[in-house]
This record gives structure tokens, C-alpha cells and sequence, in this order.
């Protein structure tokens, strides 16, 4: 039986949708009982809010090794973590793709012409931070790489050295006053107090609402959804708007990091599974470089994956490059809703509306079917298998070859009321 929702919603007939949550908090209640054990027999790991004055003493031990260096005539180093070594992580259900203790790192020497460049810069990068902490000021990462472009010499070194030093220093980003420059939206039933007391209500309707700038500062979180949605086109979620599927498919969250999600589209997702404990789902192309990639962004490190990586530009690195700080940004219990491979032969989509691979398509393919979180995910790599053997991908506008409106009217419906999601 084919499910097409005209109007208000008859949750009773969702009894997969239902299954699933009780799984998710069955799950929380065991990870809780499983951390209150090691908080008996070991240190916490408990996350907490890190002082200006830790920091401002993590940047001072930083300098003072640089001082004796040079005290004893010897050349400074400074030791990184080798972000986007793969022997550097490991998989852990309640996490995700997270930071090994024992890492290998890499050196960056003062006195060599590949690294005295970089040295330089970490150092101006640590006076910035040095400086904002104590004045308790905030600046962006684009911020910082307008204040002095000649310097820098483009955003993604100012993005990578303030990563290096995020992680060297096993301080957050956000904690070291650098702040993400939001351009995530949120549209559903849900509504919240920001910081400065400003209440803030995402009732879907024809516009969305910003991803507050400050996720950690919102509070009085108030909603009813049974599920989240995380779509990621920005012209997909706004035609899901103006479909009203939050309010054909209501009490629901929608949310979009148009792309690469941000820090704090990642951030929030993370407050929302905190706070709801409803199940969340997403929805993307079924492309090499998207599906399981875009995925992790939310699911294993910021986030991610290899995603946002953002189209394949982002390889490995993006996906270990923030491992170190998997718990504040991860939600491992996401769910892949769709587009998936398989779908394209049962949904018998059109052939003139799916894209051949390419070479690269096909290589990585074959590359992220040796990503050691795919061990985890045998349904994952399924899917990938499906794909490589059609040697077709698909976007999700494909689906609008079906019908103008199939996605928000049969497709996400019917996914949601029989468990079509891995």
C-alpha cells in the first residue's frame, strides 16, 4: 500500500517510525548505563566548559616551550596531530569516528622552508586567540583572514591552522572565541529562547529561520516532532517548503546546512538529539560524493564526513580532520532516509533523468568502500555496490520525473511509515 498525505497526519499507521525511537532511547538508557560504569572505575569523560583561564595557560605553555627552545639554541617545533592519517581513528558505536589517544603526529619546524611559513602563522593564529580570550571578544574564521588577506593568503589556511591548533590544543573551536559564520536553516515545530532572551518560533511557513549563531546559548527548547529531517540542498529544502511538508507531515523539524554543513547547523543537530531524543533522518543525493559522506558530516565528526565535504573536495581529510572533537558534534543515531541507489530501480526513475558515473565517481567508490567505518555499516556499503553496478547516480530532483510533487507527497511519506531508511 502506497501512502500519499493530503493533510493531517494519522500517526498510528507510523509503527515503524514508533519502533525506531523506542530502539534510540532503549540505547540511550544502555550508553548511560554503560558511562556511569566507567565514571566509577575511571576518569570522566564528561564534557565541560574550559576556562578562559585554561586556555589562556594551554597558549602559554604553547610559547613557553618555544622560549626554551630557543634559550638552548635549538630550533622550535611544534607537534600536531596528524589530522588526516586514518591510523589516527577509530570507530566507536556511541560516537562515531573519533581521535585515537596513542596518534601520530607531525612536526613543524621553525628552521625549515616547507614549514617555517606555517610556523609563523600558527603563532600569530595562537596571538589572535591569546588576545580575544582576554579581552573576551569573538571574531570568525573570515574575520581573521580579512583582518590581514596578504598574510594568510586565502580563507582555507586560516581555516586549517585554526583546526591545527583546535586539536593541538584539545580546546573546541568555538571555545577559543572563533566563532562559525551560520548560514544553516531550521523550519518546523520547534521553538527556543537564544541567549539574550530573544524567543525565536520555526513554525513552518514560506521562510525559514537562521541557525541561532550561538547554539550553545539557547535554551527553553520546546517541540513535538516525532522526527528531524536533515535535507541537504537548500533548493530541495525550500521546495519541501513550499510543499507545507512540515505541516502535511506535522509535528516535524526540518533543517538544511545548504551544502557543507556549518559548525552550527552540526552544533545544533547535536542540541536537538540531546534535548528531543527523536529520531533523525537525512536526505541527499545518491552520488559517490554525497551519500555516506555527507552523511558522517552529522553522524561520525561533524560532524563528518568527507563531505561537505562538500562534493569531493573533501576526501578523507574532512572526515578525521575534526575526529578530535567528535563528541560535541556528532549524532551517530542519524539515519540515511534518501535518495538511496536502491531506490532508483524500485522507484523505476527514468533513466534520462540519472547521471553516468565518471572515472573519479568510480574511483571513489572503490575508495570509500575501504573507509574503516564501513566495516560498521555493511547496508552503506550495499548501497554503494548497487550503485557501482548501475554505474548511475541520481540527484534528488530526480524523483520530480515521477511527479512535480512525489517527494514531499509519496516518497518521504512512505519512506517514514515503512522503515526505509538504513
Amino acid at each position: 500500500m502506497s501512502l500519499s498525505l493530503p493533510g493531517v497526519t494519522d500517526w498510528s499507521a507510523f509503527t515503524f517510525l514508533d519502533h525506531h525511537r523506542t530502539a534510540l532511547l532503549q540505547s540511550i538508557k544502555e550508553e548511560s548505563r554503560e558511562e556511569t560504569r566507567i565514571e566509577e572505575t575511571g576518569p570522566s569523560n564528561n564534557i565541560r566548559e574550559i576556562t578562559c583561564s585554561e586556555i589562556l595557560g594551554a597558549i602559554e605553555n604553547v610559547i613557553q616551550d618555544i622560549v626554551t627552545s630557543l634559550a638552548r639554541n635549538k630550533a622550535p617545533v611544534l607537534t600536531l596531530v596528524n589530522r588526516s592519517d586514518w591510523r589516527n581513528i577509530q570507530f566507536k558505536d556511541s560516537v562515531g569516528l573519533q581521535m585515537i589517544s596513542h596518534h601520530t603526529t607531525r612536526k613543524i619546524k621553525s628552521d625549515c622552508p616547507k614549514s617555517a611559513t606555517k610556523f609563523a602563522l600558527i603563532l600569530k593564529m595562537l596571538s589572535v586567540i591569546y588576545k580575544m580570550v582576554q579581552d573576551n571578544t569573538y571574531a570568525t574564521k573570515r574575520d581573521i583572514y580579512y583582518s590581514d588577506t596578504l598574510l594568510f593568503g586565502s580563507q582555507s589556511v586560516v581555516d586549517n591552522i585554526v583546526n591545527d591548533i583546535s586539536c593541538m590544543l584539545k580546546i573546541p573551536r568555538r571555545s577559543l572565541h572563533i566563532l562559525s559564520t551560520t548560514k544553516g536553516c531550521i523550519s518546523g515545530n520547534l521553538s527556543y529562547t537564544e541567549e539574550d532572551g530573544t524567543k525565536v518560533n520555526c513554525t513552518c511557513n514560506a521562510t525559514a529561520v537562521i541557525v541561532p549563531s550561538n547554539v550553545q546559548g539557547i535554551r527553553n527548547v520546546i517541540t513535538d516532532a516525532k522526527f528531524i529531517l536533515i535535507v541537504e540542498k537548500d533548493a530541495t529544502f525550500q521546495r519541501l517548503l513550499d510543499d507545507d511538508f512540515c505541516n502535511k507531515l506535522s509535528p516535524c523539524i526540518m533543517i538544511t546546512g545548504k551544502g557543507v554543513p556549518d559548525l552550527n547547523t552540526r552544533l545544533l543537530v547535536r542540541k536537538l538529539w540531546d534535548t528531543c531524543h527523536i529520531p533523525i533522518f537525512t536526505l541527499m543525493d545518491a552520488d559517490p560524493h554525497d551519500h555516506p559522506s555527507k552523511l558522517c558530516n552529522f553522524s561520525y565528526v561533524n560532524n563528518g564526513a568527507e563531505i561537505n565535504v562538500l562534493r569531493s573536495t573533501y576526501c578523507p581529510v574532512f572526515i578525521t580532520s575534526m575526529s578530535f572533537e567528535a563528541h560535541h558534534l556528532t549524532v551517530p543515531a542519524i539515519r540515511w532516509l534518501g535518495l538511496l541507489p536502491s531506490d532508483i530501480e524500485r522507484l523505476n526513475i527514468p533513466k534520462d533523468a540519472l547521471i553516468p558515473l565518471t572515472k573519479r565517481d568510480q574511483n571513489k567508490l572503490a575508495s570509500m568502500q575501504k573507509r574503516p567505518y564501513m566495516a560498521c555499516q555493511p547496508m552503506w556499503k550495499k548501497e554503494m555496490e548497487i550503485m557501482a553496478a548501475s554505474k548511475m547516480k541520481a540527484e534528488i530532483q530526480a524523483l520530480m520525473s515521477l511527479s512535480s510533487d512525489y517527494l514531499s507527497r509519496v516518497y518521504l511519506p512512505n519512506k517514514l511509515q515503512f522503515g526505509g531508511w538504513i
